[in-house]
């Protein structure tokens, strides 16, 4: 018996602890809401990408499509604290435990822009660890 989609959305989210999940009619969407996550990757190229390029994306398809809305925002957060988590550990430094941290982040932030990319990619609304919620 096939069950209605709005059934199959309450069931999965019910049943399952991966977060929000939205079936969207026009799979796009998705595509979109994995840009948002991986245009923050322009930050390894240029200085403040990792935030033009998730709010660029969130300010031009933001409007139009809501997985974009809440995926814009929640990556637009999450580098907008790593940005300044970087700053505290430059100032860190003068103490010593920066160094430690200058290298951990980027990793840390490479790593959990792929999971969002993937959750993303499956219809899941990823939230960031360690994220300050500038945007709602």
């Amino acid at each position: 018996m096939k069950q209605s989609p709005e059934i199959e959305i309450e069931m999965r989210a019910e049943n399952s602890d991966r977060g929000p999940v939205y079936r969207s009619s026009d799979p796009s969407g998705d595509n979109w809401a994995m840009a948002c996550h991986l245009s923050a990757l322009c930050g390894y190229l240029f200085p403040f990408g990792n935030i033009i390029g998730p709010l660029a994306l969130w300010l031009f398809k933001g409007k139009q499509i809501s997985q974009v809305d809440q995926h814009g925002k929640e990556a637009l957060n999450f580098q907008i604290s790593v940005t300044l988590y970087m700053f505290a550990s430059m100032l860190l430094m003068l103490i010593g435990i920066g160094v430690v941290l200058l290298v951990a982040l980027p990793i840390f932030t490479l790593g959990m822009i792929i999971i969002a990319t993937i959750k993303a990619r499956n219809g899941e609304l990823y939230h960031y660890p360690l994220t300050i919620r500038f945007l709602r």
